[in-house]
C-alpha cells in the first residue's frame, strides 16, 4: 500500500482532535448530501486565533481523514488560514489522486471550515461551487 494511502488510513482509524468543547465561540456542521458523509467542527476563538478546534464526523476515510489532517494544520493559527485554504492545499496534504466521485468527500473539511467562519462571522454562507470552484461534481 501507498504510504500517502497508509497515512489516510491511519487518521480515519485514529483521528486527530476529534471531540467536542465546551463553551465554543462557533460550532457549524455540513453535509455532503451526495453520500451522507458529515462534518461538524467546533472552535474556540480568541484574539482572531484558533485556540482550540474540534470535529465530529462520520463518513469515509477521505472525508474523514482530512479532517483529521487539516484540524492539526490549524489549531494556534490565525483564523485568516482558513480563509487562505484553498482546494489544492486539501488535494496537497492527503498526497492521493481524488477522482471526480469523491471530491465533495474530500472538500468537506474546507466547505465545513470555511462556512464556520462565516457563521463566526455573521456572513452569508457559501455554496458547495464556491468552495470546490470549477472542480468536477461541484453541484
Amino acid at each position: 500500500m501507498d504510504l500517502y494511502a497508509e497515512n489516510i488510513l491511519d487518521h480515519y482509524k485514529h483521528p486527530r482532535m476529534q471531540g467536542e468543547l465546551p463553551d465554543v465561540t462557533v460550532q457549524h456542521e455540513e453535509k455532503n448530501i451526495s453520500c451522507g458523509d458529515t462534518i461538524t467542527v467546533t472552535m474556540k476563538v480568541e484574539n482572531g486565533t484558533i485556540s482550540n478546534l474540534r470535529w465530529t464526523g462520520t463518513g469515509c476515510a477521505i472525508s474523514q481523514a482530512a479532517m483529521s489532517m487539516i484540524a492539526e494544520e490549524l489549531e494556534g493559527k490565525k483564523t485568516e488560514a482558513i480563509d487562505a485554504l484553498t482546494t489544492d492545499d486539501i488535494r496537497a496534504l492527503l498526497h492521493v489522486p481524488i477522482g471526480n466521485r469523491r471530491v465533495k468527500c474530500a472538500l468537506l473539511c474546507l466547505h465545513t471550515l470555511k462556512n464556520a467562519l462565516h457563521t463566526l462571522r455573521n456572513e452569508q454562507m457559501q455554496s458547495w461551487t464556491d468552495t470546490v470552484g470549477n472542480e468536477s461534481n461541484a453541484s
